[in-house]
């Protein structure tokens, strides 16, 4: 019988990805506070990647308590541009900033992805990809931001790659999975040389 799979992430799209990749998954959100749990790594000087890895790995244990027979997928995505942490926008001006900070050069996003099982972690794996965002007019900004705003609220750097967010970049170094924030190829190569989902 096949192990249960949970993706401890309230994330449509990554939701999507599964299902789209024809995994049979439920999803449980984990209960945990990711700016104050980030905060604290930041101030710890720890490095974006183990931030990333470490939010992913706290909502996987997390949901594998209550749920210790099946696998638990956790997953966190992290921008870093010169050394900062950007996150999701607080308000439009707060987004229409971020753009400006990013536009005309490049950053990394992150995406970390750990499996649970039974409590106790048995795979991890975090992708890269480097971007580079043209330099887009004030006005072009602003305007997208208006535009979609009710999607882009709740997206990292407030851009969505997927929708017209790609009108923003000139340039964009690895998976696109990652950039929607789960390293898909990854996990389905786990899950399949597990046996969990078919060869």
């Amino acid at each position: 019988m096949a192990v249960p799979i949970i993706l401890a992430s309230g994330s449509a799209i990554r939701h999507r990805m599964l299902a789209n990749a024809a995994v049979d998954h439920t999803v449980q959100v984990a209960r945990v506070d990711e700016e104050m749990i980030k905060q604290s790594l930041i101030a710890e000087a720890a490095p974006p990647r183990d931030i990333a890895d470490a939010l992913a790995e706290l909502k996987a244990a997390k949901v594998s308590e209550k749920n210790p027979s099946a696998l638990v997928l956790g997953c966190d995505q992290v921008l870093e541009h010169g050394g900062v942490l950007l996150g999701k926008p607080k308000d439009q001006s707060h987004a229409l900033e971020q753009l400006k900070t990013l536009r005309g050069d490049r950053h990394t996003l992150l995406s970390a992805a750990v499996i649970y099982e039974n409590g106790k972690p048995l795979w991890r794996h975090i992708g890269v990809v480097r971007l580079r965002m043209r330099d887009a007019s004030d006005a072009y900004l602003d305007s997208y931001i208006n535009r979609n705003w009710d999607s882009i609220q709740h997206a990292v750097g407030g851009y969505k790659l997927e929708e017209e967010g790609v009108r923003l970049f000139s340039r964009i170094d690895g998976d696109y999975f990652n950039v929607l924030g789960m390293p898909l190829l990854e996990i389905l190569n786990y899950l399949t040389l597990r046996g969990d989902i078919e060869q």
